[in-house]
């Protein structure tokens, strides 16, 4: 219940806490304290820089429901065959060890007046400053006939572990000749080019164990991120077995039928044998209950420090931030982060704060070997988060430089997980 606009926003959300809470209650001996919550790219990142950073001198807290955390990058990739799940699996004992207490709990509530966080668990934290990296929720009716009851007949498998394993049973499952259909999301949402980078894994996967298979995409978007590779990887991998349908030729969904795995667009019912919706997207649940985002379901950020527009303590990482150009993807939440990192702890201990600058690079493998890219630079103005550069493949490179390409993406991963985890 909101008591003022800056009071207590709480939720009842019934889950316990397997890190005691009272252990981080008590007074952190006359120390700064930040507390993160949310342990993905953006959180994970801010935690770990702040206290490696600060030299013992901010107590930093890790708010995580999670023991082990799944990444949503490169969880396509599990469907295609290319990784196994264990892969994609990391631990916070490394983090903890170096100096952040992880608590594995969920977040509830924050009140803003009294700077507490507030644990499914019992009892709260006091922060300093709150830095909050919760990921993405899904906005409430936005496919008809979906919601997250439904998730396990129609996997919305955007959020990894699980969801995606369920998702990779579900093709395994289907009968040949079968359909495989996705609903994909309104702009803005995580991964630009995830859903389309998910198709040609799951292509790549039936085509070598049910080639004759029919996928089909229904888009409410008039286009998507990188489409020309994308659509010349499929014309080239996967002959007549993707079927991208935009919004001018039935792709606006008008309702899914989870019981009868139907698909209803532009007044004709499809049967489908899987169907992967993904609805459309909004900041994760503890940005709305500290009262920082807006009608539009994200929390504007001031782009030299990532600080929320709301309150001048709390910060938002990530997907769930409004900040300007950068897309929502784990190497942006990482480069906020870092930014974050830096401008908080010259806020509590007076080091310098250097100029914002930021960077993203999203990978897309379209089958063996055939990786693409696209990414950008950025810089802040008091506006927002503004492209000042940018970079993609091109279609028609040669093999080599798509096997480099999926290289460097590989590269990447193992180094954004150990600046995340240690």
């Amino acid at each position: 219940m909101k008591l003022d606009r800056r009071g207590f926003l709480g939720a009842g959300v019934a889950a316990a806490a397997t890190l005691s809470a009272p252990m981080v209650l008590g007074a952190a001996h006359g120390k700064p304290r930040v507390v993160v919550v949310g342990g993905g790219a953006g959180g994970a990142t801010a935690a770990r820089y702040i206290a490696k950073d600060s030299g013992g001198a901010i107590d930093v807290v890790l708010i995580e429901p999670s023991r082990t955390y799944y990444t949503c990058f490169f969880s396509n990739l599990y469907l295609g065959g290319y990784r196994d799940m264990a892969s994609l699996g990391h631990s916070y004992g490394a983090m903890a060890a170096q100096g952040v207490n992880v608590v594995h709990d969920w977040a509830i509530g924050v009140d803003r007046d009294a700077k507490t966080v507030a644990l499914a668990g019992g009892g709260s934290i006091p922060y300093d400053k709150l830095i909050l990296s919760p990921g993405i929720d899904f906005r409430d009716g936005a496919v008809q006939g979906w919601d997250v009851s439904a998730q396990n007949a129609m996997p919305h498998a955007y959020k990894a572990g699980s969801q995606t394993e369920l998702l990779r049973a579900q093709m395994e499952s289907m009968p040949q000749g079968g359909t495989y259909a996705m609903v994909a999301p309104p702009n803005p949402f995580r991964c630009p080019p995830g859903p389309y980078e998910r198709i040609s894994m799951v292509a790549h996967y039936f085509k070598e164990n049910n080639p004759t298979v029919k996928i089909l995409i229904f888009d409410p978007k008039a286009g998507f991120s990188k489409q020309a590779l994308f659509e010349d990887g499929w014309t080239r991998h996967y002959a007549g077995m993707v079927e991208w349908i935009s919004p001018d030729f039935g792709g606006a969904v008008d309702e899914v039928r989870p019981g009868s795995m139907e698909v209803v667009a532009d007044g004709e019912v499809v049967k489908v044998d899987v169907c992967n919706v993904i609805p459309a997207m909004k900041a994760g649940r503890i940005a709305d209950l500290a009262g920082v985002t807006n009608d539009a379901g994200w929390a504007p950020v001031n782009p030299h420090t990532m600080a929320t527009r709301a309150d001048e303590n709390i910060y938002v990482l990530g997907d769930s931030a409004q900040q300007g150009d950068m897309p929502k993807s784990g190497f942006s939440a990482n480069s906020q982060a870092k930014v974050c990192a830096n401008a908080v702890r010259g806020e509590l201990t007076g080091s310098t704060v250097f100029p914002a600058r930021f960077s993203n690079t999203c990978w897309s493998l379209l089958d063996t070997n055939d990786g693409v890219k696209v990414g950008a630079s950025y810089e802040a103005t008091d506006e927002k988060i503004t492209k000042t550069s940018g970079f993609i493949s091109q279609v028609g490179e040669d093999a080599a430089t798509r096997e480099a390409t999926y290289g460097e993406s590989v590269g990447w991963y193992d180094g954004i997980t150990a600046d995340m985890f240690g």
